[in-house]
């Protein structure tokens, strides 16, 4: 399996929420997230649409808490092991220091549907490869996520968000 993994972000305009107004989603949605990730036994088998917001959601979610808080320690956690030695918690701090540095949250998804931009698909190297966005204004949050089993179940090795409004994504 190729040991690389891909960060990387643009943002425009902050997408603000009120952090209050969504924890109980959030709480929610990694309880889901807990209870229905997919074990590497399913290595090869595309998630139901449910399992793939909630992969989506938690892997956005994480790291937007990340970008509000300055701390990385929990993204970092939650990655593929691959892409966890490829990044420390302050490299990932450095790697989305844009977000960070202009204040932008897009905690709002927790509380939206991701609309999925061509088919989920495992490729060729068995990432689980998940794009689209999320209908939130004035910014649309567009992601492309991988996804690879590690240690039993589905973890990120590739996060790419942009923040735009949506002529420009």
């Amino acid at each position: 399996m190729r040991r690389t993994a891909l960060l990387q972000h643009d943002c425009f305009f902050p997408v603000r929420a009120r952090a209050g107004r969504y924890r109980f989603s959030l709480a929610a949605l990694t309880a889901g997230a807990l209870l229905l990730a997919s074990p590497a036994q399913a290595e090869g088998q595309i998630p139901g649409a449910l399992e793939r917001e909630l992969l989506i959601k938690t892997s956005l979610l994480t790291l937007n808490d990340a970008n509000v808080t300055g701390n990385y320690t929990v993204l970092h956690a939650k990655l593929a092991k691959p892409f966890q030695e490829q990044f420390s918690p302050d490299r990932l701090k450095q790697a989305f220091k844009t977000f960070a540095d202009q204040k932008v949250d897009w905690g709002v998804v927790a509380t939206k549907s991701p609309i999925e931009i061509g088919a989920a698909q495992i490729d060729p190297h068995g990432r689980l490869v998940l794009r689209g966005h999320f209908d939130t204004s004035p910014n649309r949050v567009t992601y492309a996520l991988d996804f690879i089993p590690s240690e039993g179940e589905w973890k990120p090795v590739q996060i790419n968000v942009k923040v735009k409004p949506p002529a420009d994504n």
